[in-house]
């Protein structure tokens, strides 16, 4: 199934070397991938995936010290020929997770600026199967975040007295109740509309 799959990374020429791991695997490498926010990958036509089938597409950045880490971006069909992925999210996560503070201090370069995006063929109903979890786990994250934030409004609230029970303290602030309820009304609000806005 050579030159089936093609990546576009702007402006970069169109990347066709996936490399075949096994008969329903491949793999190519994103050379200095670092600054890279978005990801082109596509069916190039020469040849449809097997009937029933779609790719999974994956993304990792390579450490010679660890075992591969994958990152499920999405997939790619025959009725879903393409898809634009962006990973810069997963850039800043894969930073903070693999970072040495202690070698970062004395300026160490990354151990590798190369990434990787690995495609596997497999049932179309895998695809059914991701999206129902990515749907439950979207569910339980919202979920999470409401309870944290009811039970520290509920914490803050707990300590709330009036203008006339204060006694004055120098050195310490005191915040309105009502400003922390506008902060979670606020923070609530952008969760339902896209659970993923405070990646950005």
């Amino acid at each position: 199934m050579a030159n089936v799959f093609g990546l576009i990374v702007s402006g970069r020429l169109v990347q066709t070397d996936f490399t075949p791991m096994s008969e329903t695997q491949f793999l190519t490498t994103i050379l200095e991938a670092d600054a890279i926010n978005h990801v082109v990958v596509f069916l190039t036509g020469a040849v449809p995936l097997p009937v029933g089938t779609a790719g999974m597409v994956y993304w990792s950045w390579p450490d010679p010290a660890a075992p591969p880490n994958w990152q499920l971006l999405g997939h790619i069909s025959n009725s879903k020929p393409s898809a634009i992925f962006k990973i810069s999210n997963l850039k800043k996560l894969h930073e903070l997770s693999g970072e040495n503070k202690f070698l970062s201090a004395f300026g160490q370069q990354k151990i590798c600026h190369n990434a990787q995006i690995g495609i596997s063929i497999e049932p179309e109903s895998n695809v059914q199967l991701l999206a129902s979890s990515v749907a439950q786990q979207t569910e339980d994250y919202i979920t999470f975040a409401q309870k944290m934030l009811e039970n520290l409004v509920n914490f803050v609230a707990s300590f709330t007295v009036t203008q006339e029970q204060m006694t004055p303290t120098p050195g310490v602030l005191y915040l309105p109740l009502s400003t922390l309820q506008t902060w979670y009304q606020n923070f609530e609000r952008r969760l339902q509309q896209n659970p993923n806005f405070w990646r950005n």
